[in-house]
């Protein structure tokens, strides 16, 4: 029994925790460090709508305020596990702005036994960044947004350092207030607040725009809620203003806020969802963004890498597929093998293959490595195993949308084609999927015998849609088994309505 309180009380200084007090909701992480991995053990969110509570003179009325002790009542029993030095919680927006905030803070910080942060604008930008970041691999310069329930982060950077920041005092709570109040989703309304969201962000555009960021990504649940309702209605893409103006008018459709009915929006998400909405439409007009990703973390994982510096990694990715490697047992060398294979083939195509802003090169290194986790539960259908298992690993450094594109992939890596699985993608990303899932199938037979034997000098051509393979003269006929699997490849390509050949 001894021992085994030791240990327990051992593995709690694996544990960290972060608090955010936000002006929509109360959130609250807890992960465990183990094996050099952070892994999330629990996450508690509750709807507190803080910022509701403001009054016109910037006072917190008592209700909400009440709201807010009751949540931090359930996340204190769940801290008490939670050594002191590891755990962080901080206030934002409305904490910020409200005159009475020391009332709720040293209320809230003896139901807690611990300090509260009210941390600045800028503070918050810069920890949101930080937890953008770490879960998701940047490629260049990233703009990050984050709209919260009273203020919105806007923020420039490059791996690790943000180059320019700040925090909007707008937020889908307070324009929920300000500018639908009177319960309607009507188009003046939704003109009213893009026009006030525009006129603030218009003011600090040329600080963002001059930067040459190469991917936005969203950070708030107003993207999140547009990516669920984009999935179920059938779009597999990244949000996109047509489709913000889309949603806007199926807002507007539903002409009562009570009655808001599209598919695919969470009940829990209908209150700040119209608000949300517009001040998203106007971030994009206004910074001529292209298109935004849903980001890994926020706030909160900013918090809990910050008590982690010494576990930064260079490259994220590369982390998240060695752990997945080890914990379904994957052959590492075949994986190894089928990726350069498969990475040779993707250095030969032209650059106008694919997509801009479409990294079709780390999604088909991630497939490649992690073509055979399928092989942990059985042989006969483990591609389709893989890609159960793709649907629910939380691969960090890939954002929801390229990790849908990596199970679609792996999916289809072996046997017949199931071209249903690239149907829901937008037209430019299924273009480059299916390619990608063309070259990782080739690379898999050429590494059939799973031994480092040097391959041969292959050359590799597109032309439309129609794939060349040629080998050196004389190199298919001595190997018969590769030259078998290579016809039964052309067969299975033919009836995708994909040509391939070799020679």
């Amino acid at each position: 029994m001894s021992n085994g309180l030791a240990n327990n009380a051992l593995s709690q200084e694996h544990l960290y925790a972060a608090i955010d007090l936000g002006s929509n909701s109360f959130h609250m992480v807890i992960v465990k460090v183990a094996a050099g991995s952070v892994q999330i053990i629990g996450k508690v969110k509750q709807k507190i709508r803080l910022a509701a509570g403001l009054d016109e003179n910037s006072n917190l009325d008592m209700a909400s305020m009440q709201r807010g002790w009751d949540c931090l009542h359930a996340f204190a029993e769940r801290i008490q596990d939670i050594p002191k030095e590891n755990l962080r919680v901080v206030a934002t927006a409305t904490l910020r702005l409200a005159k009475n905030a020391d009332v709720f803070l040293q209320k809230g910080q003896q139901i807690l036994s611990h300090p509260i942060e009210v941390i600045s604008g800028e503070e918050e930008a810069h920890q949101i960044y930080l937890g953008v970041a770490y879960t998701s691999a940047n490629q260049g310069q990233t703009l990050v947004i984050d709209i919260g329930g009273a203020s919105t982060e806007i923020i420039v950077g490059e791996d690790f350092e943000p180059l320019q920041l700040t925090s909007l005092n707008m937020g889908c709570v307070t324009y929920l207030e300000k500018f639908f109040s009177d319960g309607m989703l009507s188009a003046a309304n939704f003109e009213q607040a893009i026009s006030a969201a525009k006129e603030q962000v218009s003011q600090i555009a040329e600080m963002f725009i001059p930067y040459n960021w190469l991917q936005c990504m969203g950070a708030s649940g107003t993207p999140q809620a547009i990516v669920e309702i984009l999935v179920t209605q059938g779009v597999n893409d990244s949000i996109r203003l047509e489709y913000l103006h889309n949603l806007r008018q199926q807002c507007i459709d539903c002409v009562k806020h009570a009655d808001l009915d599209i598919q695919g929006l969470e009940d829990s998400r209908k209150q700040p969802f119209p608000s949300g909405l517009a001040i998203l439409i106007a971030l994009f007009e206004e910074l001529n963004i292209e298109e935004m990703h849903i980001s890994g973390g926020a706030l909160r994982e900013g918090l809990i890498y910050g008590m982690l510096e010494d576990m930064r990694e260079d490259n994220i990715r590369q982390q998240a597929i060695f752990q997945l490697a080890q914990r379904f047992h994957i052959d590492t060398a075949q994986a190894l093998r089928v990726t350069a294979t498969a990475a040779g083939f993707y250095n030969q195509l032209p650059a106008k293959c694919w997509s801009a802003n479409f990294d079709a090169e780390g999604i088909l290194q991630a497939a490649a490595m992690l073509h055979e986790i399928g092989l942990h539960i059985e042989y006969k259908s483990h591609h389709l195993h893989a890609a159960y298992l793709l649907s629910f690993i939380d691969l960090q450094g890939y954002s929801k949308l390229q990790r849908d594109c990596i199970r679609a992939v792996v999916t289809n890596f072996r046997q017949q084609i199931d071209v249903g699985a690239f149907a829901g993608f937008h037209v430019h990303i299924r273009r480059n999927i299916i390619l990608l899932t063309r070259i990782l199938r080739i690379a898999v037979i050429l590494c059939i015998r799973r031994n480092d034997n040097a391959q041969p000098s292959m050359l590799i051509a597109i032309n439309d849609d129609h794939l060349y393979l040629q080998f050196p003269p004389g190199w298919l006929k001595a190997h018969p088994l590769i030259d078998a699997e290579l016809a039964n490849e052309r067969w299975l390509q033919h009836k995708a309505g994909w040509e391939f050949s070799c020679e």
